[in-house]
């Protein structure tokens, strides 16, 4: 049940309401960097969903709802959408929004020069057109069944921003809930509140303040002393602690982000698809769960399963069957009996992810691949990761309601988070398929042949899917999980 602080003030408008005060959060990374059409890191994306807004937005039942459009139609041939935009609507900076900037964010997350992951989400989209001040057009290629829910990655920023600084990876003005205030690299990033926010009484505190906290320890002790008021991720361990803690209310949900370990096909052996079916085979996902989440986490399959409609059950999988001796088998066939060496690029911010790499790297020597661990600095990291420089790596990734927004983007030739270089012609034309098939139970299908070809000879082992804990004071009120990490029910957090 919401709560709202009330206070008298000595206006003709008598009783209003009042925010409470600041909403402290121990987080464990820095963002990296705070453009909202690059971002991929959770630590950017902990901030920014905090300032910019799309045009719709998911709610904790992972439905559709309107943000800063307030309605939407569709063509009959399902070639055009039409959105009619909030009036009123200011971006930080005081202008107002307009459809130009629907048109303006959507044409720069599609120009190959800002490089966005988000651009093969509307691969299928031709143009986007303002039609009025506040009324914008999408026009299609063809039907384009994600299109909805994709929108959820386009976050809609200002030009003259963009043209003042050249980029936003330094400053960050939308037209969300909270008002980007001051970053202190590795230390601080405050959020203030939004006095022009379209939505009344919102947000409920006067500001955020995310401390920069890389000990899973220390981030516990400030909940429970009072120092932190909230933890969005907990890992297992840390939770079953907390629980305890009679000043502490901890959350959980199934989580749609996964633990990995993800291959480079250039790089030698892993080229080979059997290579890959063998390092399957030799993944056993059942001790990573139990050694590393304690038992709370599930074996993962490419896609969530959370996500009922879609996921394909881990049993159906053969080689997810952990069997050491067939991967040898498998290896020898491939001209590597004598096994190979590897590199498990990863970071130290989470620990349950070097956790991983450590149980794989054990298990993997067992069959005589000699993975070798490097860990890097999270921003390092994410370049390498993002240039391919990896032998493989170990990291977790987040999913996405619809898998045409997780699968066409990480696995299409020309997907804009590929970087492990997969190039498959049929799982292309799935993939192509899926995007313009209506029909849901076609699509279902569709969606089910990726599954059983990338489970065992795609470019990442799917390692397992966490329960995503998270923490509060007992007199926080108003946040809701969401399996996609979203921290969008921060805007309704009071604080007593």
């Amino acid at each position: 049940m919401r709560r709202w602080v009330i206070a008298l003030l000595l206006t003709t408008g008598g009783i209003v309401a009042a925010q409470s005060g600041t909403l402290d959060i121990a987080v464990d990374q820095s963002p990296v960097g705070l453009d909202p059409h690059v971002a991929t890191a959770f630590a950017t994306f902990a901030i920014i969903d905090q300032v910019y807004e799309d045009l719709v937005e998911l709610n904790a039942d992972l439905q559709l709802e309107p943000a800063l459009a307030e309605s939407w139609e569709v063509s009959d041939d399902g070639l055009a959408y039409t959105f009619q935009l909030r009036s009123g609507v200011k971006f930080h900076n005081g202008r107002e929004l307009t459809a130009d900037d629907v048109v303006y964010s959507f044409d720069r997350v599609m120009a190959e020069d800002t490089g966005s992951p988000f651009a093969s989400r509307f691969s299928q989209v031709e143009s986007a057109e303002a039609t009025g001040d506040l009324t914008v057009v999408f026009h299609m290629n063809a039907p384009f069944a994600p299109f909805l829910s994709n929108l959820t990655d386009l976050a809609i920023v200002p030009r003259e921003v963009v043209e003042e600084h050249g980029n936003l990876q330094q400053v960050a003005v939308g037209t969300g809930p909270f008002v980007f205030d001051e970053w202190v690299p590795d230390t601080s990033v405050l959020l203030t509140a939004n006095p022009d926010y379209y939505r009344d009484g919102e947000p409920g505190v006067q500001a955020l303040l995310f401390h920069i906290v890389p000990e899973a320890t220390a981030r516990a002790a400030g909940l429970r002393s009072g120092t932190y008021d909230f933890l969005p991720d907990v890992d297992a361990i840390t939770a079953q602690t907390l629980a305890r803690s009679p000043t502490v209310e901890m959350l959980q949900t199934d989580d749609l982000a996964y633990a990995l370990l993800g291959l480079n096909l250039e790089r030698g052996p892993l080229g080979d698809p059997r290579v890959r079916r063998a390092i399957n085979m030799a993944t056993d996902r059942g001790e990573v769960v139990d050694a590393v989440y304690f038992g709370d986490a599930v074996a993962a399959g490419p896609l969530s399963p959370a996500l009922k409609d879609w996921a394909v059950p881990v049993e159906e999988f053969a080689c997810y069957d952990t069997d050491p001796d067939a991967a040898r088998d498998l290896l020898a066939e491939a001209g590597y009996g004598d096994g190979f060496q590897m590199e498990i690029l990863t970071f130290s911010r989470i620990k349950a992810i070097t956790d991983m790499a450590q149980v794989l790297q054990a298990q993997y020597a067992d069959v005589g691949i000699d993975a070798s661990i490097n860990i890097e600095e999270f921003g390092t990291f994410v370049q390498d990761w993002s240039n391919s420089n990896f032998d493989s790596f170990a990291s977790r990734n987040g999913g996405t309601v619809d898998p045409d927004g997780y699968l066409f983007r990480t696995f299409h030739s020309g997907g804009s988070t590929n970087v492990f270089n997969y190039d498959n012609p049929e799982v292309d034309e799935l993939l192509e398929r899926g995007q313009v098939t209506v029909d849901q139970a076609e699509r279902q299908e569709i969606y089910r042949e990726v599954q059983q070809i990338l489970a065992c000879e795609g470019p990442i082992v799917h390692v397992a899917y966490a329960t995503l804990f998270s923490a509060m004071r007992d007199n926080v009120e108003g946040f809701q999980q969401i399996p996609t990490r979203s921290l969008r029910y921060l805007r309704n957090v009071t604080v007593e």
